[in-house]
């Protein structure tokens, strides 16, 4: 990894100097202090101000993927009906048996047990800003999920300071987007989205560490990847079924803001988001459920766009029956 990290820094280094040129420089934009409030936050705070809400800082358009081709990736599921093929039960059997050891699982008490100086409100905040992150630099979904795997697995293990909480969640993403993306973002990307708060090699110390925890098990099955097997079966009969995909994918997103949600498998928030969907869309034949809004709202604004067809202004029933929680078979 060190070899790898380097030849990207001196990469970087070289792409960076050829574009300079006068006809790719971009005007900069206002700046933005990212997560000022952050080290300032008392760990049992329970009234809080929103983050600053500000642009994040704008980077070269060669930075950026087309609008169709990342919606193909976030959106297209398979064609093939998982409730009716065996290689997609296949499929789904193996990405089961690996979310089930312990390697690829944070621990669910971990805020109590390890951190010390962090608390749930804190990674909450860092999760919010890591999906402006992910939008900015236009990475796939799959990325962001990635990213808050190794933020929380990682936490699980070694305690970490507010001061380098930050610094951890840019180095997981730098994984992340080196296991995902076909062309990720540089390092130095990294520094100038927080505003140069880290430099390089504080960005390439952590990054180091994290992959030598993670004992290069970087691909652990994510939510992503069970609601992509789990969308096609639910979606049969559905005249909306893109806004039921990007409803799914909106309630998936969310659970990563909570850390509540850490102690269950990602098959299973898959599944709920699935479940609650489609009693969203249709209230009458399946169960919903309510919650508090976050005052975390990078993810509701990102799911207000129309291209994300505005599925985060959808509510809820109020209620959920007794009998959808009754067995389906004697």
């Amino acid at each position: 990894m060190d070899d790898s990290a380097t030849t990207n820094t001196n990469r970087s280094s070289n792409k960076r100097s050829s574009s300079t040129s006068p006809s790719l420089q971009i005007p900069a934009p206002k700046r933005r202090v990212v997560l000022g409030e952050l080290t300032n936050l008392p760990i049992q705070d329970s009234d809080r101000k929103k983050p600053n809400r500000n642009w994040i800082k704008r980077k070269s358009n060669m930075m950026k993927k087309e609008e169709e081709e990342v919606h193909e990736t976030e959106i297209v599921s398979s064609s093939v009906d998982p409730s009716k093929s065996e290689f997609s039960s296949s499929i789904y059997r193996h990405l089961h048996s690996l979310e089930m050891e312990a390697n690829k699982r944070p621990s669910p008490s971990y805020m109590g047990r390890v951190q010390n100086d962090i608390s749930p409100k804190m990674r909450g905040i860092l999760v919010d800003w890591l999906v402006e992150v992910a939008e900015e630099y236009k990475l796939v979904t799959d990325t962001l999920y990635l990213t808050v795997s190794y933020l929380d697995r990682y936490l699980s293990s070694y305690a970490v300071s507010r001061s380098k909480l930050q610094l951890l969640g840019v180095s997981c993403m730098i994984i992340a987007s080196k296991y995902e993306e076909i062309c990720p973002p540089h390092v130095e990307d990294f520094c100038y989205i927080t505003d140069n708060t880290y430099i390089v090699e504080e960005v390439l110390e952590m990054e180091r560490d994290v992959v030598k925890f993670l004992n290069s098990d970087t691909g652990p099955p994510t939510t992503k990847n069970f609601l992509r097997l789990f969308t096609k079966a639910a979606q049969d009969n559905y005249n909306s079924a893109g806004v039921f995909e990007y409803l799914s994918c909106y309630l998936s997103e969310l659970s990563l803001l909570d850390y509540s949600c850490v102690q269950f498998l990602p098959s299973v928030v898959a599944a709920s988001a699935i479940f609650l969907s489609r009693f969203t869309i249709q209230p009458d034949v399946h169960p919903w459920l309510n919650r508090k809004p976050s005052s975390l709202r990078a993810i509701r604004e990102k799911y207000m766009r129309p291209k994300n067809k505005s599925v985060a202004k959808l509510s809820s029933p109020s209620e959920i029956p007794g009998a959808y929680f009754e067995a389906i078979y004697p």
